[in-house]
């Protein structure tokens, strides 16, 4: 995240439109391995660190932008025991349930979606890493008897294979056409 230390010249320039896309698109596919990412991306844009970084505190005061996070690749760091629970919470217990697994360090994710009934009872979703089964399965008994979850209807679903794993894309990228 940008530093709210750096300076800002008072007559910097601003990104031009197409500057504007390129970032957004630099910024969805992850900040340089580099002690000064912001520094790298603006020599892509030919342009300076201070407007990249003028442009995005511009973006998080607009709210376009609310936090740079990372996309860790857990299964490449041994954490292959990955487990969404999901809960049949009753609608009027979600907001405080959904507030207590958030709130523990084991619990990576955790979010509500909407029931597909008859056959889909489930409305709450989190999601816990581990690099043993058994170890996940005793993390997730001791958090649901500690929560005092024990009377709802869970399933846990362990992941076998990930297909795909990185950040929200919102950018519109130009189209090319590899079949000339």
């Amino acid at each position: 995240m940008p530093s709210a230390t750096t300076e800002v010249a008072p007559d910097s320039e601003a990104l031009n439109q197409e500057q504007q896309r390129e970032l957004r698109v630099y910024l969805e596919q992850g900040l340089p391995l580099s002690p000064r990412p912001y520094q790298e991306i603006a020599a892509r844009l030919n342009t300076s660190e201070t407007q990249v970084l003028e442009q995005i505190r511009h973006w998080q005061q607009q709210s376009l932008i609310r936090r740079l996070g990372l996309v860790v690749k857990h299964r490449q760091l041994g954490y292959c025991a990955n487990a969404m629970v999901v809960w049949d919470i009753r609608d009027q217990d979600v907001n405080r349930i959904a507030g207590q697994l958030s709130a523990r360090p084991e619990v990576s994710l955790c979010y509500q979606r909407p029931r597909r009934l008859p056959h889909w009872t489930y409305n709450l979703f989190c999601m816990i890493h581990g690099k043993d089964r058994e170890a996940v399965l005793k993390q997730i008994n001791l958090l649901t008897r500690e929560l005092g979850l024990s009377h709802i209807n869970k399933d846990v679903l362990f992941s076998y294979k990930a297909f795909k794993q990185q950040g929200a894309r919102y950018s519109q990228r130009k189209q090319t056409d590899d079949r000339a």
